[in-house]
């Protein structure tokens, strides 16, 4: 019998959406446990057991319990659930900077304690929207520049790693009004993966409890 896949998450959350979209695509069926944020289940003692960071995703998975997202994508990958990376080494590191430009620079300044943090700073909880609009914006028009000018995916005609960090992101920029139809390739990118299941079933719509 095979064992549970775990997947401890929050419906908001960036990091989450791209792990979801990714056992969507593996075609692996999960037990989601939702971790509130927002109530501040990230900083229990049980969650914290789970990851010290007390952040989201963890997932539980082949008796291993794994954390941070990119992370786990590299996990699906290397174990044989997904093909998303390239045989080609500068390929491969093409899309892996890309996926680092939305992961490691735009999430990290926006991530929720962050933004937190800045209406605690400024004593004005209506800082948190120039904040995010500042860093998402110009950070989304430096990936513009580095995905496939045709398409129809992020970088190419098939799907990779940076599509699955890239509509999360999107997502993103969408609830805090960062406009972004004026970049084509995102938003060609972004229509190309509105229409696969897969991210379809991961939207935070579809999972909020």
């Amino acid at each position: 019998m095979p064992v549970e896949i775990t997947l401890y998450d929050y419906w908001r959350s960036t990091a989450s959406y791209r792990v979801r979209i990714a056992l969507n695509l593996a075609g692996l069926a999960y037990r989601a446990v939702p971790v509130d944020l927002v109530a501040g289940d990230q900083r229990s003692e049980a969650h914290r057991a789970r990851n010290p960071q007390g952040l989201v995703p963890v997932l539980d998975i082949d008796g291993s319990r794994l954390t941070q997202s990119m992370a786990i994508l590299d996990y699906l990958e290397d174990t044989g659930r997904l093909s998303l990376r390239p045989d080609d080494p500068a390929e491969a590191a093409s899309i892996r900077a890309i996926c680092q430009a939305m992961a490691a620079d735009i999430h990290p300044v926006c991530n929720l304690r962050v933004v937190n943090r800045v209406a605690e700073l400024t004593g004005d909880p209506e800082a948190r929207a120039p904040w995010m609009r500042h860093w998402i914006r110009p950070g989304l028009e430096a990936v513009e520049a580095q995905l496939h000018p045709t398409g129809p995916y992020a970088c190419g005609a098939a799907l990779s790693q940076a599509d699955l960090v890239l509509i999360p992101q999107l997502y993103n920029a969408d609830r805090w009004e960062v406009e972004t139809a004026d970049l084509p390739r995102i938003t060609r990118a972004s229509r190309a993966c509105a229409d696969h299941p897969a991210f379809a079933a991961a939207h935070p719509d579809r999972v909020k409890g």
